[in-house]
């Protein structure tokens, strides 16, 4: 791994555990055990491009993620079901799906940068896009399926947030149950 990937990674990991506001700039060199030099040879705007970087990294592995679950599945509710199950999973296997939000990073969203937030924004809209197109092709109009796609992203991110901070997969297990459920009802 090169020293740019390697300084995302670490660099996300910590922004996740502890926020960006929460993680220091000698923290990031300590884990990384590199120079400040190194840092701002390839983030010459610091910590924020840093972040903005690690958020960019990220949306491309949840959406990817996102993406193949919902290719894999013939309806909505089945990608949506699978997608659930898999957090689950995950979540009893390592205790943690952190890298599947970075609620947790941007949780100082006041705090941030408009550059910051285009980054999130950019994420969310690349979800609820996979997820329109996806109840479009089960036959929904655009507009319902632009609403619900909004419903579900708003719903996936609480139940993760839900889900790590009261350390229980409860709230996804609701989701798994509910959500569905919901999608029928407005076919």
């Amino acid at each position: 791994m090169d020293t740019k990937s390697m300084i995302i990674d670490v660099s996300t990991t910590l922004f996740q555990q502890k926020g960006y506001i929460g993680v220091g700039l000698n923290e990031i060199l300590k884990a990384c055990n590199i120079s400040k030099g190194s840092l701002y040879h390839h983030f010459p705007n610091g910590k924020e491009e840093l972040l903005i970087a690690c958020l960019q990294s990220m949306s491309e592995s949840i959406t990817t993620d996102i993406e193949n679950i919902f290719k894999r599945y013939q309806t909505t509710q089945e990608a949506t079901q699978a997608m659930i199950e898999q957090l689950i999973d995950s979540y009893n296997r390592e205790g943690t799906i952190a890298g599947y939000t970075f609620t947790s990073i941007v949780s100082e969203m006041a705090a941030l940068s408009d550059s910051v937030r285009n980054a999130c924004s950019h994420l969310y809209i690349k979800m609820q896009t996979i997820y329109s197109e996806k109840l479009v092709a089960d036959g929904l109009s655009k507009e319902t399926a632009d609403s619900i796609a909004v419903m579900m992203t708003a719903a996936f991110e609480g139940g993760i947030m839900l889900c790590l901070t009261q350390k229980s997969s409860h709230s996804l297990k609701v989701l798994l149950q509910l959500l569905p459920k919901l999608m029928r009802e407005d076919q």
